[in-house]
């Protein structure tokens, strides 16, 4: 029997990478007890002044206190001992989307953990697949949290066959009051909901650039500028229906055959990859980052999305 979302307290988070670090700085704003778990003390020592700079950079925006922040911090602390996840009223597991990895994971999370405790993944991939190993596969739920978690509040949650109702309803109720918004899934599908439209326009706009339509310039500026500004606001459904459902009914019979279906990445974005061309973090993509301030259009991304936390309302 699971019990109430409300009565939680405690919350175990298994993996200390990036993902890990934002869902942890999620519920430790919320009040809860957080346990970071991490596989070396030099990993968590690096994630624990990671978490902290994420924080203040709240303060530095005015959207919390620097007494708010060190009581949030204070909240969270860190070991290697898996066994201390059996402690927690809630597991979410973050670590590297390993499947042999996050069997392991859920199967001694499922030895260790009373049988009423949810374990949730934030893998972005349905929960069925990783429970081959539990007895208790009805408490596992898929809850995918979006990067940079601490600043995206969408989560997107879905349960297998096998999960229970309880379990799914438990998750939306324990997300609502971390000040989460949970976007429930029906059904299983590979990527998930975000996942799936992200990767839907990727394929467009590299088929556009591989077949010379526009140049990469050409192709984000129009996003950017008109489709991005807009999705702030209203998602693609709603956009289709206040602009009228017949008139893009029709322009969608019209367009749709002429769309890019191929089930490949485009060559040319291949040939980066095996060039080791991988965008920013190598210097050069389909974009030559060398003459590009890519520090500054990260630290322009974090601050769009501090506003739009701060137009939510939302606060540490």
């Amino acid at each position: 029997m699971i019990g109430p979302a409300s009565a939680v307290s405690a919350v175990a988070v298994v993996g200390n990478g990036l993902m890990g670090q934002g869902i942890s700085q999620v519920f430790a704003r919320a009040g809860k007890a957080v346990r970071l778990i991490g596989r070396n003390p030099a990993s968590l020592v690096k994630a624990k002044a990671a978490i902290e700079n994420n924080f203040q950079a709240f303060v530095k925006r005015g959207l919390a206190s620097s007494e708010t922040v060190a009581a949030d911090l204070a909240r969270i602390a860190t070991g290697t001992d898996f066994e201390a996840a059996s402690e927690a009223q809630f597991v979410i597991e973050a670590v590297p989307a390993q499947r042999e990895l996050q069997l392991e994971v859920f199967g001694r999370l499922d030895a260790i953990c009373p049988p009423d405790v949810v374990l949730g993944s934030t893998s972005g991939q349905p929960i069925s697949p990783m429970t081959a190993r539990m007895k208790h596969p009805a408490r596992a739920v898929a809850m995918h949290f979006i990067y940079p978690a601490q600043l995206i509040p969408v989560v997107e949650v879905c349960g297998g066959p096998q999960t229970s109702p309880e379990a799914v309803a438990f998750a939306m109720d324990l997300l609502r009051s971390a000040g989460q918004t949970p976007a429930l899934m029906n059904k299983e599908v590979d990527g998930f909901i975000i996942n799936r439209l992200q990767f839907a326009v990727l394929r467009e706009a590299w088929s556009m650039w591989a077949n010379g339509i526009a140049s990469a310039e050409a192709i984000d500026n129009s996003f950017k500028m008109s489709l991005g500004r807009r999705y702030a606001v209203t998602g693609p459904i709603e956009s289709a229906e206040l602009g009228g459902l017949d008139i893009m009914h029709k322009f969608a019979e019209f367009l749709l055959p002429d769309l890019e279906t191929s089930k490949a990445p485009p060559t040319a974005v291949g040939e980066l990859v095996k060039a080791g061309h991988f965008g920013l973090k190598s210097g050069r993509g389909v974009y030559d980052w060398s003459t590009r301030d890519g520090k500054a259009l990260l630290a322009q991304r974090a601050d769009r999305l501090f506003q739009h936390l701060a137009e939510g309302g939302k606060k540490v």
